[in-house]
Formats: C-alpha cells, structure tokens, sequence
C-alpha cells in the first residue's frame, strides 16, 4: 500500500491494483477489437479524462438530466433507514468518483455509530486521491482506502474484517453492462460478500422515451460535446486524427433492449489513421460508432436477474416521480 502525503497519512491508504501500463494496453486493445469490429464500438469508459469529468459533472446538473437529482432525492429520504437496516462499518463504493453523493450514506452510517472505514473503487487515481483528502477533513475519525482498479476485469473488495460492509454502485452504472455483462459482475460480488454484507444498487427505470433521449442529448449540447471527447481522447492518447467536427451526436432509444444508446455519425465518408496500432479505419457516411449503453430497468426483472445472481432485494425505493430505483440487497 501506497499513502498520500497531502493527506493524513495514518487515515489515508491508496493500492494499486494494476501496472502501469495497464489502461494504455487496455485503451489500445479497445479500440482494435471496436474500430475493426461491426457495427464499431467504444467502451465508455474512455469518456473519462480529465475534460469528460469535468463535463459529465456539468451533465449531471442539466435540467434535462434527472438520475443524479433523482437519485440524491432517494438517498435523501433512505440513507438512515440503509444505516439502520445494515449497521454497516466500512461503505464500499464502486466506482466512486467524486463520492459526491456518498456524504448521504457517510453521515447517516456515522449518525447511526457504525461507521469505520470508506473504501472508493475506480479507475482514476486522480479522482481517489482528490476525494479521499476531501472526506479526511470532512470526517476527522474516518479511515480512507482508495484502490485503483478497473472494475470490469479486476473488481476485487476491502477485506471481510472491517464489515460488515456496505457496498454502493450508485448512478446507474449498472446499465453499461450489457444482458450477457451483468451475469459475471454479480457473480464476481456476490463471491465477496459475507453473511451481514449488504449491497445498495442504483438502477434508471424504464419510462417515456422522449424524456430518455432528452437526457443524453441536452439542448445545450453538452452531452454531445462528452460524447465527441471520447474521440480528444484516441487523438492524443493513440495519435489518431478524427476530427471530432466531422461526427454528430446521437442519443437512440432501443425498444426491443430498453436501452439508450449514445453513438457518433459520420457526417461523411472519412478515413481516420491510428498509427499508435498501425490501424487505418474508414467510416462510410452516415455510419455509426457507438460509444455508450445505458440500460433502462423494470422491478421484476432486475430483482429476478438480481436472484440468479445470488442477491436477494429486501428494499426497492424510488424518488417521487417514479423515474429511478435505489435497491438494498443482500447475499441469497
């Protein structure tokens, strides 16, 4: 383990899980089997440099962008009703971010006088390092560890000892999986979890699709812009040379998969080098490459597919307005 010396070195841990060449060698590996592939596909993951945080943090303040807002609202109401049902000693959150949204859980957890240790999982150091020195001085008595991991190969929880834990995968990230993704990350979980181990799950309900497309495709064009950046991200990173101008943003409502899909269109017939892969791709005009999922969930569904997966749901709460879940869940 590794300790930050900004922080409080005695309350602050970071790991590494992963070499150092592991998301070059992911990146490059990504976007061979995507770009090559048909239809072309990018994980969205690669969203998330430096500039698509900052812009999917301005997403989630849009007025067209309700699941942070409804979501907030759920933890608003439940967080003591979490603390009181699962006593928990240490929040695991999976990728966590900014731990925004976390406070809730944190200060309910610490009103109800269970709460330990918080460990935040994902992919950016930066993110972890800047939040686990934010909720040291926030909470003078918590223990913060930050693992550096990438969730969908390496998903791997703080020890059992400091539980029992509450693990927390918020935002509606679930919904980047796919139907054949979803299986092997509840079997990879629920593998982890011992007896007094709970899981809370945020989860964005099926509803009108207007509002659905509305939400990933703003009036003021900031999801497209996120949306183009992923193509900042291969110019820089892979020496490619699209030209972000020549795509156009689509937000798609999938009927038959309930799902939204966030894709790039080719305004015209172009052929984009990636000389880092020694790869040259072309796209016909019109020709889409999608970048994002975002799976839209029914109750019974997700609570059956929940079960198969070796989790029982004892609590399914939804904001106001119906539009989004939170689910406590436990080991079956």
């Amino acid at each position: 383990m590794t300790t930050d010396p900004h922080t409080r070195p005695a309350r602050f841990g970071l790991v590494r899980r992963l070499p150092v060449e592991h998301f070059a060698d992911a990146l490059r590996a990504d976007v061979l089997k995507g770009l090559t592939g048909r239809p072309k596909t990018l994980p969205p993951k690669w969203f998330y440099d430096a500039r698509g945080s900052e812009l999917f943090e301005e997403i989630t303040r849009l007025p067209e962008y309700y699941p942070t807002r409804a979501e907030t609202e759920i933890l608003r109401a439940r967080s003591a009703a979490v603390a009181g049902a699962t006593g928990a000693r240490t929040l695991v959150e999976i990728g966590s971010g900014s731990s925004r949204k976390t406070r809730l859980l944190l200060d309910a957890l610490a009103a109800h006088g269970t709460l330990e240790r918080y460990a935040g999982l994902d992919v950016s150091e930066d993110a972890l390092r800047e939040a686990g020195a934010e909720l040291c001085r926030e909470y003078p008595e918590l223990h913060v560890d930050a693992v550096v991991t990438d969730l969908q190969t390496d998903l791997v929880l703080p020890p059992a000892e400091h539980g029992p834990r509450l693990v927390a995968f918020l935002g509606g990230t679930l919904g980047n999986l796919d139907a054949d993704e979803r299986p092997a990350f509840y079997a990879g979980l629920r593998r982890q979890l011992a007896d007094g181990d709970a899981l809370l799950l945020g989860a964005d309900l099926v509803k009108d699709p207007e509002v659905l497309v509305r939400a990933y495709d703003d009036a003021q064009g900031v999801t497209a812009e996120f949306n183009k950046n992923v193509l900042r991200v291969l110019d820089r990173e892979l020496g490619a040379d699209f030209d972000p101008d020549a795509f156009e943003h689509r937000a798609v409502w999938d009927a038959a998969a309930e799902r939204i899909e966030m894709r790039l269109r080719a305004r015209t017939a172009q052929r984009v080098e990636l000389p880092a892969l020694n790869v040259v791709t072309d796209f016909d005009a019109g020709e889409e490459l999608r970048t994002e999922i975002s799976v839209k969930f029914r109750r019974d569904g997700l609570t059956a597919e929940l079960a198969r997966g070796g989790f029982a749901v004892r609590e399914w709460w939804t904001d106001r307005a119906g539009r989004f879940a939170l689910l406590l869940a436990e080991p079956a």
